[in-house]
């Protein structure tokens, strides 16, 4: 893993804290750079988010396609009530039915594919802290916490935090890769729902046009996180989660300088895609 260890550069280049994870689903790491750091995980928590709503319905407490209610106002992780910014979405298409219904399959797509803020809340006041904080523990985490929704800025300032490892959210996506966060037929809808990610900015974007993915990242000024399950046609499938907190964090759209070192080591991991068994650990 010469390659990886050569990188090391690149990623301290960023400054603030830099962490990933590399390697096969169910195994070892291959590579690791502060994996179990915690980061805020901006918009990364909404795998979990969706992994505790179809453990929840292959419990039978959760009809995916009831209709509920869209709203954009939440009760607060410390109580009181807060309000969504439709400004501050990526995705306006549920902000169109607000006054009207939708289902929840439905919106755990938008909040994946899109990564629509307020269809997590909906989904997330649909099945808890609690379901939402069980999908890190049956996946094995042991630092992750979902104990807030997006903009409840009253539990934010109250130190009500949401955080995230890159280990973490490894083992999130090798858990639904393996069958193991939920159901088999689940895990199969959860994967055909990452594959069709529309942000494709950082860690796919080093990879090979056309190559299968399974995807969610997760940005703000100042953090930017990728996670993805890579297909390739001719090597098993492999992990790569990388999470930065650095003030270079600072562009959506692919054009600051982590997005691209984030592109360039997806490049690297890729053409180690046949070696990713032999574990090495940088600092």
């Amino acid at each position: 893993m010469e390659e990886l260890t050569t990188f090391e550069s690149r990623l301290a280049a960023l400054g603030g804290t830099v962490s990933v994870w590399c390697g096969r689903p169910g195994e070892a790491a291959a590579y690791t750079r502060s994996p179990d750091v915690t980061h805020y995980p901006a918009s990364t928590m909404k795998v979990g988010v969706m992994a505790a709503a179809y453990r929840l319905a292959d419990a039978g407490r959760l009809d995916l396609d009831t209709e509920i209610p869209v709203h954009e106002q939440f009760t607060s992780a410390v109580g009181g009530v807060f309000g969504m910014s439709r400004s501050y979405d990526s995705d306006q298409q549920v902000w169109r039915l607000v006054g009207g219904t939708a289902s929840l399959r439905w919106l755990i797509r938008r909040m994946i594919v899109r990564s629509s803020n307020l269809a997590t809340n909906l989904v997330l006041e649909q099945v808890g802290y609690a379901a939402a904080q069980e999908a890190f523990r049956v996946a094995g985490a042991t630092d992750s916490i979902t104990r807030r929704g997006i903009e409840d800025m009253a539990a934010r300032d109250a130190g009500v935090d949401n955080e995230i490892t890159a280990a973490d959210l490894a083992g999130q996506l090798s858990a639904i890769h393996l069958g193991r966060m939920a159901d088999r037929a689940s895990c199969d809808e959860m994967l055909a729902v990452l594959a069709d990610q529309e942000f494709t900015d950082d860690l796919v974007a080093g990879l090979p046009p056309g190559t299968r993915t399974a995807s969610k990242n997760g940005w703000i000024d100042g953090v930017r996180h990728g996670a993805t399950l890579v297909y390739p046609d001719d090597a098993p499938p492999y992990v790569l989660v990388a999470c930065a907190t650095t003030p270079l964090a600072t562009s959506e759209d692919g054009s600051d300088p982590v997005c691209r070192t984030f592109a360039d080591l997806s490049a690297v991991v890729w053409r180690l895609r046949h070696r990713l068994g032999s574990p090495v650990t940088a600092a």
